[in-house]
């Protein structure tokens, strides 16, 4: 098991079907709810094959047995945070690409390996809380008493998180 930075397969199918809007809230329609879940441990299994985000049996054991960021008295809660788009999807080139606003968790202790970005929209047909890619920091990030944040690169080929060529 580990964190393995990548799209998902199960979204670029899903995407291809109608199962995914980026769209920020000025935009027509107006988008789906997109969550970023913290994972504590390079141990978690994220990977393109990681299909949905699963809540952990129990949020306040440490580790969880997802080993998503355990809640008690860490200024973490199980599932995430919501994201907020900065503009509707553009095209870089040839790219288009995606771009959320930074999001940060405050009065926090904790530490992260890695991210899941997913998708907690229900839309018929579609499993709820679809998986749209994990993130491998490279390192664990520890944050103790203060604010953790997670900042998200240019909308640009290249450097967007979510982009597709």
């Amino acid at each position: 098991m580990t964190i393995t930075s990548a799209i998902c397969n199960s979204f670029k199918v899903e995407i291809l079907q109608g199962g995914h809007n980026f769209n920020d809230s000025s935009g027509a329609p107006t988008g789906n709810t997109f969550k970023l879940a913290l994972y504590s441990s390079n141990s978690a299994s994220l990977s393109k094959s990681t299909t949905a985000y699963t809540a952990p049996a129990d949020a306040t054991a440490d580790p969880t047995n997802t080993y998503e960021v355990t809640q008690t008295s860490s200024g973490y809660t199980a599932g995430g945070k919501a994201l907020t788009p900065s503009a509707d999807p553009v095209l870089s080139g040839d790219t288009a690409c995606v771009k959320f606003n930074d999001i940060s968790w405050t009065s926090a202790s904790f530490t992260a390996r890695g991210c899941l970005i997913y998708n907690s929209t229900a839309v018929t047909g579609f499993t709820t809380n679809r998986a749209v890619c994990a993130v491998n920091f490279g390192a664990d990030k520890t944050v103790t008493s203060g604010t953790f944040t997670v900042q998200f690169p240019a909308q640009t080929a290249g450097n967007a998180i979510i982009q597709i060529a």
